[in-house]
């Protein structure tokens, strides 16, 4: 087996039963970077506080729905490090004391801070904690020296920050003790809800991972199709089909024929979703029956966490022990 490459990490907040965007926007890419880097891979249940502090009572199931949905994947904990950021309580301490050494604008020009600020409605969002969450995240990432994290585009200017961080905190005490990490983009596939808008929770137009396959044909149906087609044999457009997005991901050698029977009117929308429905049943099949026998199992995610969780603190310990005496704490 080849050496692996360095070290990354990589967290989600616990929302529950994960859905199609998730997977092949972050989850689809872990899968590959776990056989290639030693990779620490996060519940982040404290981040989650940073916006829903008024309703935690989910967090716990929703953990437990997150971590079936990562092993039911393909998320390995023989190949990464799989935890829950609470259990590891020198996250928090590492977070408190780069709260001593970071400038408050750095916060407030995180371009995330302010647009949430001025989008998210119904939640009052003016926290310590929120203003906080990129260096909590920053200390997530620098805990475990992080060669490298994969995130969304949107997410870029807080690796960014953790960078400044960094290279603040080796300038003040003139030691190399955290590395700057880099940004790895991950390769997103563009996955449209139900009614054409960016899959998402929030707007209730999901598939979740874990659907059982005999309710795929029912989601496909409620699919938004081309609106210019109204016969079945009318000229379609593929480019702006939900239908042919899906089947961008989940029949690739049969796309061109379907591009082309689409723009010649030589296969219905039904037709069309009846194709799309019976690949999407196979790839999503085994991953369903996977998660059914991991749940047999009631102890598994909490075994899996608290395994993790001590591999996790070894290497955050040691992080920890070194800021301590350089600031003068130990």
């Amino acid at each position: 087996m080849s050496e692996k490459k360095g070290t990354i990490l990589s967290a989600m907040r616990p929302t529950g039963k994960l859905h199609l965007g998730n997977l092949f926007g972050a989850l689809e890419n872990w899968i590959k970077l776990q056989d290639a880097y030693h990779c620490f891979f996060s519940i982040a249940d404290w981040h989650a506080l940073t916006t829903a502090y008024e309703k935690p009572q989910n967090i716990k199931e929703n953990t437990r729905e997150m971590v079936l949905d990562w092993l039911s994947c393909g998320i390995d904990p023989q190949k990464a490090v799989i935890f829950k950021q609470s259990d590891v309580k020198e996250h928090a301490e590492l977070h408190l004391l780069l709260s001593m050494i970071a400038p408050l604008s750095w916060l407030e020009r995180v371009p995330t801070y302010k647009e949430q600020l001025q989008q998210v409605r119904g939640r009052n969002l003016a926290t310590y904690g929120f203003l906080g969450y990129p260096l909590l995240q920053a200390a997530d990432i620098l805990i475990y020296n992080a060669d490298a994290v994969p995130v969304g585009e949107d997410q870029a200017p807080h690796i960014e920050l953790t960078r400044e961080i960094a290279r603040r905190f080796n300038y003040l005490y003139d030691q190399k003790v955290f590395s700057e990490p880099e940004t790895i983009l991950n390769e997103y596939k563009l996955v449209p809800g139900l009614d054409g808008r960016k899959m998402s929770k929030s707007y209730d137009n999901v598939i979740e991972i874990s659907i059982p396959p005999s309710e795929i044909p029912s989601r496909v149906r409620m699919m938004i199709t081309d609106p210019g087609r109204i016969r079945k044999d009318d000229p379609g457009n593929p480019q702006i089909c939900s239908i042919y997005a899906f089947h961008r991901i989940f029949n690739q050698k049969g796309l061109k024929e379907i591009e082309t029977s689409c723009r010649e009117g030589k296969i219905g929308c039904v037709e069309c979703k009846n194709v799309l429905s019976a690949h999407m049943q196979e790839f999503l099949e085994p991953i369903y029956c996977k998660r059914g026998e991991l749940e047999k199992d009631p102890q598994l995610v909490e075994r899996t966490l608290e395994e993790g969780a001590k591999k996790a603190q070894k290497v955050a310990r040691e992080t920890l022990q070194e800021v301590r005496f350089l600031m003068g704490l130990s």
